[in-house]
């Protein structure tokens, strides 16, 4: 009997596998077609610090998600601080917590950092994960926001000052999944209840080495426009202190070339720019303060091309304001040294080079000189302004005999930046036969010279 029935139950097995064998084609074609009718999942990317663009940013993708047929809204976060004030990350906190659509935050890619009041949106979401190589932590004092639960504000005190590796986040509870790619952490969401909600985001399906998921939901990436994009890159520390740099190197360059131009505008432009990062960033007014006086020092040594007292007023007071600029936010050594250098490199060698060769007068040997034809540009009686060969100089001529203005002029006589003229024609015989003398009382004393080698 025993064995009749090990022969029935065989045969039952077979039928049944040979059944599920024929319906597998009809389950999987199923299978696909309510693929196609699964929601979509949309994605942003919030990286840098957490400034107003990007906590807007995220407030208009959860109001996009909730107003669209989305099944979840997935931020990839890798941000270091919140720079909106404790308010502003509250109520966000509030509402990624009260979303109507389930959300997810994945921090990545690998080397990615969630801390201070970017990392407590962690606590809030539906799901988290993380990849290797990424830190969480670091989360400061709770904030005011009636998301945060008495256990979620355990965690944060208990990490307030320290900060957790993917493993060790996971193991802690901080973090629930570890997915080193994006992709992987989407499709690992399929059958979370999330708020209520299960996630369909993936299918086993056959594949050549055994079974494997396959993601079904479409994945829909939004990115900042453009104009928010340029705001958020202004408002990063670095990108602030530079611009703040550059614009003030070019009005101090504009200055000294006398006009406003292209260096005037670029200028104001950048300081346009730097004034917004600077203020949603946590700038110390006294340190801008610092490097507005190390421009106005360093302007009162440029014309002369020489450092002094002043240049040193100025090195002190630029560095020191760039070390000090922001608060609870510190520069590279590269971008310092950059910045550092530039500026004196600018103000001891440029600029004075530009001003010598802006303002100083043109040098012409003075044997070429005499002679040379010219044309009054004011009346010269006896002092005045001439044009020779396309620069202008200061001229003297004989009382008796005025130039006017368009006239034109020969020059006799070259005395340091002064030339000494005369009327092209009719000129001051004076000037003329003095030359002549000179030349004569040259020629004599040549001569003389000469003499005793000839009697030799």
């Amino acid at each position: 009997m025993r064995r009749l029935s090990r022969v029935c139950a065989a045969l039952g097995a077979l039928v049944a596998a040979s059944t599920l064998f024929v319906a597998h084609p009809a389950s999987a074609q199923d299978a696909a077609t309510d693929a196609t009718k699964v929601p979509p999942i949309n994605v942003i990317e919030v990286t840098g610090l957490l400034d107003p663009v990007q906590a807007d940013f995220i407030e208009k993708a959860i109001d996009r998600a909730e107003s669209q047929d989305v099944q979840a809204l997935v931020i990839q976060l890798n941000s270091k601080k919140a720079v909106i004030d404790d308010d502003q990350m509250a109520a966000l906190l509030d509402d990624v917590a009260a979303s109507k659509v389930p959300i997810a935050i994945w921090v990545g890619p690998s080397g990615a950092r969630a801390y201070q009041g970017s990392g407590q949106l962690l606590l809030v979401a539906g799901v988290t994960g993380i990849s290797p190589g990424s830190r969480v932590g670091n989360f400061g004092d709770p904030l005011h926001a009636s998301a945060l639960t008495v256990s979620d504000k355990a965690t944060i005190e208990k990490w307030c000052c320290s900060s957790l590796g993917a493993t060790e986040a996971v193991a802690a509870g901080v973090i629930d999944l570890n997915s080193p790619v994006l992709g992987q952490f989407i499709v690992g969401l399929d059958g979370l209840d999330v708020n209520g909600t299960t996630l369909h985001t993936s299918q086993i399906v056959q594949g050549p080495n055994g079974p494997r998921s396959q993601p079904i939901a479409q994945v829909r990436f939004s990115k900042l426009d453009l104009l928010p994009r340029l705001l958020h890159t202004v408002a990063s520390p670095p990108v602030a202190y530079l611009m703040l740099t550059i614009g003030l190197v070019l009005l101090v360059f504009e200055f000294y070339v006398a006009g406003v131009g292209i260096a005037g505008g670029v200028g104001a432009l950048f300081l346009v720019l730097s004034a917004y990062g600077l203020d949603v960033l946590p700038t110390r007014p006294a340190s801008v303060a610092l490097i507005l006086l190390s421009m106005l020092a360093f302007a009162i040594d440029v014309q002369t091309g020489v450092p002094r007292f002043w240049t040193g007023v100025g090195t002190a007071a630029f560095t020191g304001g760039s070390l000090l600029l922001y608060d609870g936010l510190s520069l590279s050594w590269i971008t310092l040294l950059f910045a550092i250098a530039g500026v004196l490199l600018a103000m001891l060698a440029g600029m004075p080079t530009m001003i010598r060769t802006r303002f100083a007068t043109p040098t012409i040997g003075r044997e070429w000189m005499i002679g040379e034809l010219g044309t009054a540009v004011v009346d010269v009686d006896p002092d005045g302004v001439v044009r020779v060969r396309d620069a202008q100089w200061r001229a003297r001529t004989n009382r008796a005999t005025p130039i006017k203005a368009g006239d034109p002029i020969r020059v006799v006589e070259v005395d340091g930046p002064l030339l000494e003229v005369e009327p092209e024609a009719g000129g001051a015989r004076d000037y003329r036969e003095q030359r002549e003398r000179r030349k004569g009382a040259g020629s004599t004393e040549e001569a003389r010279n000469e003499a005793p080698s000839d009697r030799a």
